[in-house]
Order: structure tokens, then sequence, then C-alpha cells
């Protein structure tokens, strides 16, 4: 096999999901791999290691730029394409490019399926999502191995005192946000434990996070809106612990091993909190207002402890 194309066009965590998969594949086919995405998360899919050549769908114009689309699309040809995305707009990306052969995942919708030669085995939706997306490798006969999320990400030179602890209280959905002013509770409550705090955030975010900042005081540096995602990526390696509502860059620290202390409210943390055994998981029984401060303060305790005795953090 020579050439594999990736169909998998967003979100962050959901492309962060589908990276161990693709690695696998790679590892063991030894074909060059092409990535198909949103044209946002392009700089991120040019450093995934597996990936020869990352290729922008154009989300907001396509109209105007959906022809160069797919002459950049169809400028090779493909021995397969894995479609981890399950949706029709992705199926047809997948079908549109020069391919012998579509494998969709195990969760079709929208009727994709009608586009796809296969699906990669039965859909099972109580596990996370990062062991759907490896149903693809083996559905290609490609033996287990440790789940590995390899990325060329240049290292933050950050001098703020350690234990560094980022606080990022915002996601794309209000539903899914945690007060602000629990994040500063939380903050206040543990000043002489931890170092400094790195408040994040995306400029959407602005408003909650000066908020977060004004309330905590000096302890705290608000870098809302001052990063790209690449260096975004580099700023969460360099933390000690991340402090995080359900986001893309909750799956950004689960993939660089920066542990978190992950607050859910609506969505299922089996299927889409951070992927592995170093981070913990705050959920509430009913809305997400509803949780104090105190299991939160509990659980970065408890986190910068662990960090201690696996010799993960400074001091």
């Amino acid at each position: 096999m020579k050439r594999i194309l990736v169909v998998k066009l967003s979100s962050l965590g959901d492309l962060l999901h589908a990276l161990p998969a693709v690695h696998r594949i790679r590892s063991a086919l030894g074909a060059e791999v092409d990535w198909a995405c949103h044209d946002v998360y392009r700089p991120l899919v040019e450093r995934f290691e597996p990936v020869s050549r990352a290729i922008s769908f154009p989300r907001k114009s396509l109209v105007r730029d959906g022809h160069a689309f797919l002459r950049e699309l169809r400028t090779l040809e493909y021995d397969l394409a894995l479609d981890f995305q399950g949706l029709l707009k992705s199926a047809l990306v997948a079908r549109a490019a020069r391919v012998a052969r579509v494998i969709g995942p195990s969760f079709p919708r929208e009727g994709s399926r009608l586009f796809y030669d296969a699906v990669a085995g039965p859909r099972n939706k109580n596990r996370h999502a990062v062991e759907e997306c490896l149903d693809t490798a083996r559905y290609l006969g490609v033996p287990d191995s440790p789940v590995e999320f390899p990325i060329r990400i240049p290292p933050a030179v950050l001098e703020d005192p350690r234990p560094r602890v980022g606080l990022l209280p915002c996601s794309r959905r209000p539903e899914k946000n945690w007060p602000v002013r629990r994040f500063a509770e939380t903050a206040r409550a543990l000043r002489d434990e931890v170092g400094s705090w790195l408040i994040l955030g995306g400029a959407a975010d602005a408003g909650a996070c000066a908020e977060l900042a004004g309330l905590i005081g000096g302890s705290a540096r608000n870098l809302c809106g001052q990063t790209t995602l690449i260096d975004l990526v580099g700023l969460i390696r360099a933390l000690d612990l991340l402090v995080t509502v359900d986001s893309g860059p909750m799956h950004i620290a689960a993939a660089v091993e920066t542990p978190t202390v992950a607050i859910f409210g609506p969505t299922d943390p089996v299927r889409t909190g951070p992927y592995g055994n170093i981070h913990r998981v705050v959920r509430p029984t009913t809305r997400m207002d509803d949780i104090p401060a105190e299991p939160v303060i509990e659980a970065v305790r408890q986190q910068l402890g662990a960090n201690k005795r696996a010799g993960r953090a400074g001091t």
C-alpha cells in the first residue's frame, strides 16, 4: 500500500482522538498519509508525525474555494481512504478523492454508509472515542500497540514559578462551562500551594478570562487570545497541571501528557474525557453551576501530590 487519505475534518478533540489510530496504521503499513481537515486545524495536523500532507477543507468559504480544494484533494491517487468522522460531508470528501476503496467508522450517520465500501466493525459507543478510532486499525489487521499521540511541537519557554497550573474556564458550548467565580475560588484556596496560575482561552473568551484574572489577583497571568494553536500546545505541555472544562485544549493536555482536572457537565467523560490514567474528572449530579469549588480544590491537591510522587512537577 502506497498512500492513504485520512478524513477527519474537525473538531480539535476529534482530530487528536484519531491520531493514535493513524499513527498505528502508518507505522504498520508504511504508507504515506495525507489528512483532510478544516483549514483552521491545518497548522496542527501538519505537525502530526504520521502525516505527509495536510489538505485544507475551506469550511467557511466552500463556494469560493471548493474547486481549489477538490483540485488539491485529487492531485494524487490513494489506495485507501479512511473516514474517521462518519458524517455525510466527510464521506463525500473521501469519495471525491481518486481512491480505490473507502472505509468508514463503526458509527456512520446522515446516510454516510452509502458511500463506504465497508465500516470498521460493530457500533459500540460505550467507550472512549480514541478506542472507537482504533477500530479502523484493527479492521486493517494492524496489531495493537501502545497508544501514542506523536506531534512535533517546539517547547515553550516559561519562567513562571512552579508548580504551574493552567486555568481554562471556557468551551464553545456555554452549558459545559463552570462559573468563573468557582475557578477563582479554587485558585484563591490554593494560593500557597501553586507557584503560578496561567489563564488560557481563545479570543472569544476574553471577557471571562479577564474577569477570572481580576478575581484571582497578582498570582495569575492572563494569556487568553495571545497564543496560536501551535503555541498553545507547547504551553500546555509546559504546565504541571491544567484545570479545565470539557474542551479542545483538555484533549491537547491528554495528548501531551499534562495531567488535568477536568470539570464535566452534560457530556460523557467515558467517551470524551481526557484520555489516559493521569487525569481526574469532577462531574455534578445535576448542573454545572451546582458543582462547588471544594471537590475541584481537592482534585487539584491530589494531582499536585501525584505529580511530586511521580517526579513530574517542579516545586
